[in-house]
């Protein structure tokens, strides 16, 4: 891009949306040429971190009208590379528009700003007894508009689900500047699920500038196992098949665990060296087992996963 150009770009970016929130310094777009994995390194021109749709609908437009790529992003926790610039152009930071706008907590939905860090999120509804469900295991930092965009998971996602089971609607602005609505709060929309093409699209679609989230509520009560498995003597690898063998056979008791995670040996001994969590390090295999829900529907289940676990 010629110098003239890029200089006229940032000129009419600063106009749209004040100086202070244009980023053109070498020292500043450093930050914006990696995400998590810091596998893929792009640098972007100009880094711009607009406060309100408007505000990214003027940012899209001018863009779009010089044929600058933009690319949008979130915290940049993500693992995939979907946040790097790797064509340059413009990156669209969404760290200001982090506001949780609305909580209803008889629908159980909340609107948000992509911005908004998930256990913020969860933080605000936790006086209803509601909460996000998604929990990827960077949920500390990472925001719900990036969830979004990249389907996350997390540890719960076997019984409640990715994100996209969990976003109702989004405010979109596309490549051309244009405002769309995708999805609705009332179930079983008729027409096409723009909304699930979306999600987990990367950005790639359009830049969501708000969500509609549904909430879940508290579980009564959590039960969390530990299972260990070792190696027999005349066995190599005998643990690991089964820790596995437990999984399936857990699910085909008809027990849904919130969360069910198995590390191998390597894995074990790498977690206890970084958080010291207590994992035994000579074991082949650990099953992570937590099941949620009521008093009574707990107890039976406990005994069914250790009688299993055995």
């Amino acid at each position: 891009m010629p110098p003239d150009a890029r200089e006229q770009l940032i000129a009419q970016l600063q106009a749209a949306i004040g100086t202070r929130y244009v980023l053109h310094r070498h020292e500043e777009l450093m930050l914006y040429e990696y995400d998590a994995s810091t596998l893929d390194l792009a640098a972007p021109e100009i880094v711009v971190v607009p406060a309100s749709t408007a505000e990214v609908v003027r940012v899209v437009d001018i863009a779009a009208a010089a044929g600058w790529p933009v690319v949008a992003r979130g915290a940049g926790t993500g693992l995939s590379g979907g946040s790097v610039p790797a064509a340059g152009g413009v990156v669209v930071s969404l760290a200001r528009l982090n506001q949780v706008l609305k909580i209803d907590p008889v629908a159980r939905r909340a609107v948000v700003q992509p911005g908004v860090v998930n256990v913020d999120l969860s933080a605000a509804a936790a006086p209803y007894q509601l909460h996000f469900a998604p929990d990827p295991s960077s949920q500390r930092s990472s925001t719900v508009g990036g969830n979004a965009a990249e389907n996350a998971g997390g540890p719960h996602c076997l019984k409640y689900g990715i994100t996209t089971n969990h976003i109702l609607g989004a405010t979109v602005v596309l490549a051309d500047g244009s405002v769309a609505e995708l999805g609705n709060a009332a179930p079983d929309m008729p027409g096409y699920d723009l909304l699930g093409a979306f999600v987990g699209s990367e950005g790639t679609l359009g830049i969501a500038t708000e969500l509609t989230v549904r909430l879940t509520p508290d579980p009564e009560a959590v039960r969390t196992f530990l299972a260990i498995y070792d190696d027999p003597p005349d066995a190599p690898g005998r643990g690991l098949d089964a820790a596995a063998d437990t999984v399936s056979a857990i699910i085909a008791a008809g027990i849904v665990p919130a969360a069910l995670e198995m590390l191998e040996g390597l894995g074990v001994r790498l977690v206890e060296e970084y958080i010291h969590a207590g994992y035994p390090t000579d074991a082949r295999a650990v099953l992570l087992i937590e099941i949620d829900g009521m008093h009574e529907e707990l107890a039976a289940q406990a005994e069914r996963i250790a009688a299993i676990c055995q």
